[in-house]
């Protein structure tokens, strides 16, 4: 969903409490090691690679085909590939890029797009089709891969049902199907995405075909599989089953009774999208017992399809502005339900997180204002989601990439910044660039403060401390960075006051 539009929002309702299968008796937890190789299939609830390995999609959503500048946002600010770099070394392995069938119109071309200082020179002149195929060509290159989501029939707004009277049914498999024929042979894209947050009066097992999504997504899925049989159909929920209503695209309730049935086996994946208080106000936010009852809700609209082995179940979008303090429990329960991948792997939830984006009306992105700097505090809560990343793609990598053969100068920068500060504590972000001539795959930071400040906490990296001097050391998904990529991670420390010491970067 572009978050500056919203959903009416539902009425709460009694749960229909659905039995759960011991997890004992759930599938053997596999560590979800930096693997994705080939396409994708499913295995009960878990996702596995061509060669049978598990994986865990732990990614983010970069929105903008979906408007009316028919390409990604933040080109104005960004080259593109620097883009897709930080995306991989913060840690996320996969995108969903969201798009509205105008970018298939014929003459449908990006706006928004700098082209100085070199930025983007490979984009000047393409289609918006042929800018995705770079984007996407790239990812898979450096080893992100990406899902592609048809978030809108056009530029001007979402839609309740996959089909309005200006993009029909018709329109929008044709272009489901041309876009699978697009990218055959190509498994950096491993799914599609059918339609975003379906909703009333859109229903799931009614048999109504005007309404019934759960038809529609087999209908569509069935005719991508026909040109790409290699694909995962991620079919969303919808807004209310039997009276019980959600979050647009959240209510998978339905699933139970009337699970989507495709031509191919194992490629189906359920998702569904969860908010907080900064989207819109719901009535578990305030039941006495949050957020202890949240389990039991997530439970109730989808949890319990991957905890009974249906399928696997893929929160494809989630996120906040983190400003309220419901908000920030909402989100460390919602990440502890997600499964940690320390001790989880490849069986666990999948994600991506709403949004990379910092422009996103009611949940602000990973990204803050300036389209450079990561929000850590807000990236720091998903960190025992993320999953390493995926093997590099075959298709010829670019000059620089990591795992490129050749010799060099490994080098890096760190530049440190204090983001609040307020007497008794402060919160401080720090920044490492690979200003060297060879991808690098691990660093460490060093400084040393003036006063008696203690670090009390740090995300997206580790460290030690002796007297006052810090070492910071990068987390396992962070270490690896491209010539003129960087990363970024975030501590806490006391007291405050504690300024700008002198840093310095060692890189291996």
């Amino acid at each position: 969903m572009f978050r500056t539009l919203r959903r009416a929002l539902c009425a709460a309702a009694a749960a229909l409490l659905l039995p759960l299968i011991p997890l004992a008796a759930a599938p053997q937890a596999h560590a979800a090691e930096a693997g994705g190789a080939g396409y994708w299939h499913t295995s009960g609830r878990q996702i596995l690679d061509a060669s049978g390995q598990p994986v865990r999609v732990a990614g983010i959503n970069w929105f903008g085909f979906e408007t009316s500048n028919n390409v990604v946002h933040g080109l104005w600010a960004r080259d593109y590939k620097s883009m897709v770099d930080q995306i991989r070394t913060t840690g996320y392995n996969t995108l969903r890029i969201p798009f509205s069938d105008d970018i298939l119109k014929p003459g449908a071309t990006p706006a928004g797009i700098d082209f100085s200082a070199g930025k983007n020179a490979d984009l000047q002149g393409l289609s918006s089709l042929q800018v995705l195929d770079r984007i996407v060509g790239y990812a898979g290159r450096t080893g992100v891969k990406v899902i592609l989501d048809r978030h809108r029939p056009d530029g001007a707004g979402q839609s309740a049902l996959w089909y309005t009277a200006a993009v029909p049914e018709s329109t929008w498999i044709a272009n489901l199907k041309s876009l699978a024929g697009r990218y055959a042979g190509d498994p950096a894209v491993v799914g599609i995405d059918l339609h975003n947050e379906p909703h009333d009066p859109a229903c799931w097992g009614c048999g109504d075909t005007t309404r019934d999504w759960r038809l529609a997504a087999q209908r569509a899925g069935n005719a991508v599989l026909s040109v790409n049989p290699n694909l995962l159909i991620f079919v969303e929920g919808v807004q209310t089953f039997e009276g019980v209503s959600g979050w647009w695209g959240g209510n998978l309730m339905g699933v139970a009774r009337y699970p989507v049935q495709l031509d191919v086996p194992n490629r189906v994946v359920y998702s569904a999208h969860d908010y907080a208080t900064s989207v819109a106000q719901q009535t578990w936010f305030s039941d006495p017992s949050f957020p202890a009852n949240m389990p039991g809700i997530w439970d109730k609209y989808w949890g319990y399809i991957f905890k009974q082995n249906i399928a696997p179940v893929w929160v494809g979008e989630f996120g906040t502005t983190l400003q309220s303090t419901v908000d920030q429990k909402w989100l460390a329960a919602l990440v502890d339900y997600l499964r940690p991948t320390s001790t989880y792997g490849g069986d666990s939830f999948h994600w991506t997180f709403w949004s990379w984006n910092p422009n996103s009306g009611d949940t602000g992105g990973i990204l803050k204002d300036d389209w450079q700097t990561v929000d850590t505090v807000k990236d720091g809560y998903l960190t025992s989601v993320k999953a390493p990343g995926f093997a590099p793609g075959t298709g010829g990598g670019d000059p620089g990439d990591p795992g490129d053969p050749g010799g060099g100068t490994a080098a890096c920068t760190a530049a440190y910044t204090v983001g609040s500060d307020w007497g008794g504590g402060f919160n401080a972000d720090v920044k490492v660039t690979n200003t060297g001539t060879t991808a690098i795959s691990s660093w460490k930071v060093t400084w040393t403060w003036s006063g008696s400040q203690k670090v009390t906490s740090m995300w997206n990296a580790s460290y030690t401390q002796s007297g006052s001097t810090v070492t910071a050391a990068n987390a396992a998904h962070n270490g690896a960075l491209a010539t003129g990529g960087s990363a970024s991670f975030g501590f806490g420390a006391t007291p405050g006051g504690g300024g700008v010491p002198s840093v310095s970067c060692t890189a291996g």
